[in-house]
């Protein structure tokens, strides 16, 4: 098949395809944008001087001390993690018409190898296309807010340019990545002249993500105990050995937390049809139980979204026990109120992120209920009522999610808690005089006591948290009810 020829089939379709490979797009857009606004903290050179020399240049603080720039960059790259999730669900969206097209190409004499290359084209090419206007939103935008004030100071790193091999890694890697995604999803998917036949997993999931969640906290808790290795020892510790630690840590916790959500699911189900009374709790148990891993697909972006909200709660609070020392004792973080300012900035990606799941969330239950509209068509044809299908899509949504949000929130609580120890200080003697002052003499000292400041649990914060992600779920399992009536209409019977 020549390139021309699959180009073309892939953005070929109906108005579902096109919409899916618009969604497809606008989410590598908006992952290209977050990614080289990251690269552009990055980029900030540091002035000559020591460690602690700012970047004078810049009116936000945030960007003139050097420590803090990774932090803003990690809160740049979190806004990705959504937007991938929201980009694996427009893929799925219209996914039976897709089917039926790649099964009349396959009529028509297309290869299985075609039609799988043509499928993972799609989505390379949709994001191929949103990367690129990424990158032009990217540039424009760098123009038009370069505005130095009356001394030449700027709120936003435009006068520095990620590197051109960081940008073409950005651009191109994106729509690789994505690629490589499509193709892997697709080796469980055999495309015949009559149809599309996925082999799922029959199997009831094993709770083994417990273990990848004790492993990410472990990872979270040695971090420590390994700094003061090296200083008993007098030793340099690598510079990238804490964010790879960090790094493996919280991809370990991400992935258990989502994998996790298939077994809860299907616990989930078991326990409604065990307890559950009503036609519509013993709907969603059964939904629940057959296909248990629906819940880490739809809800891996908000999960992960709430486990870095968590964390950042937890650094929050630390920040907190850190000023409550320093009021205590005089010591402590030099201006704490202005980590605690920086923190805002992480609170506001990750609410940005919830806000990126929760159409992620939409889009899922739309393609969910489009998908099995012709199921659902057949139950209200034999007398089941609406009111009653919707109810089942409530109890299918909601049960997995509260169990499910509230493990994302303790497991990323609990890797900050593992991570930074109480805050602690004094226990030490300290002069009462200066030294050679009249009437000081030499034992003029006193005992300062040793002082802990336990941070206290973010319940406030976590509750916002809890109830941000609910209120994502129910939003849009209540806006999916609003296609159900269409979906439920008897004609879709005739769909074949």
């Amino acid at each position: 098949m020549r390139a021309g020829t699959l180009l073309r089939l892939a953005l070929a379709g109906t108005r579902t395809d096109g919409a899916r490979v618009a969604l497809t797009a606008l989410s590598a857009a908006l992952a290209t944008l977050a990614g080289l606004a990251a690269l552009t903290v990055l980029a900030v050179a540091k002035p000559p001087g020591n460690a602690w020399t700012q970047s004078q240049q810049y009116t936000n603080a945030l960007l003139r001390e050097p420590g803090l720039r990774p932090g803003v960059a990690f809160a740049l790259l979190l806004l990705c993690v959504p937007v991938l999730g929201l980009a694996g669900q427009c893929a799925r969206l219209g996914a039976p018409g897709r089917d039926r097209r790649l099964a009349a190409l396959r009529l028509a004499g297309a290869t299985p190898g075609q039609v799988t290359r043509l499928a993972v084209a799609e989505t390379g090419v949709a994001s191929l296309l949103g990367t690129v206007t990424g990158l032009a939103v990217f540039e424009v935008g760098r123009r038009l807010l370069h505005r130095p004030d009356a001394a030449g100071r700027l709120p936003l790193p435009t006068d520095v340019h990620p590197a051109p091999a960081a940008v073409v890694a950005v651009v191109l890697g994106l729509p690789l990545v994505a690629a490589l995604v499509g193709a892997l999803l697709l080796r469980r998917v055999t495309t015949t002249p009559f149809g599309v036949v996925r082999r799922v997993r029959t199997r009831a999931p094993w709770p083994w993500p417990g273990v990848l969640i004790l492993a990410a906290l472990g990872i979270f808790a040695a971090i420590r105990p390994i700094a003061l290795w090296y200083e008993r020892r007098d030793a340099v510790m690598p510079d990238a050995l804490v964010p790879l630690l960090l790094m493996a840590g919280g991809l370990t916790a991400m992935v258990g937390v989502v994998s996790g959500t298939g077994w809860i699911s299907y616990t989930t189900g078991r326990v409604l049809h065990r307890h559950g009374r009503g036609a519509a709790a013993l709907l969603a148990a059964r939904r629940l139980t057959a296909d248990p891993w629906a819940g880490s697909r739809t809800f891996a972006a908000l999960l992960a979204a709430l486990i870095f909200g968590a964390g950042a709660a937890g650094v929050r609070a630390d920040f907190q026990a850190e000023a409550e020392l320093a009021r205590r004792t005089g010591g402590g973080l030099s201006d704490p109120d202005f980590y605690l300012g920086a923190m805002d900035l992480i609170d506001l990606a990750v609410v940005v992120a919830v806000v990126i799941a929760g159409g992620g969330l939409l889009v899922a239950v739309a393609e969910g209920i489009t998908s099995r509209r012709r199921a659902y068509a057949a139950q209200v044809a034999t007398g089941v009522p609406r009111a009653v299908i919707g109810r089942s899509l409530l109890w299918a949504a909601l049960a997995p999610a509260v169990p499910a949000i509230g493990l994302a929130l303790t497991v990323g609580y609990l890797l900050i808690a593992g991570l930074m120890p109480a805050p602690s200080g004094g226990g030490y003697e300290q002069r009462v005089c200066e030294a050679g002052s009249p009437g000081c003499g030499a034992n003029d000292t006193e005992w300062v006591p040793k002082v802990t400041v336990t941070p206290d649990v973010p319940w406030e914060q976590l509750a916002w948290f809890a109830a941000g992600g609910l209120a994502a779920v129910l939003l849009t399992a209540v806006a999916g009810l609003v296609l159900l009536r269409s979906a439920t209409a008897v004609e879709e019977l005739r769909v074949t």
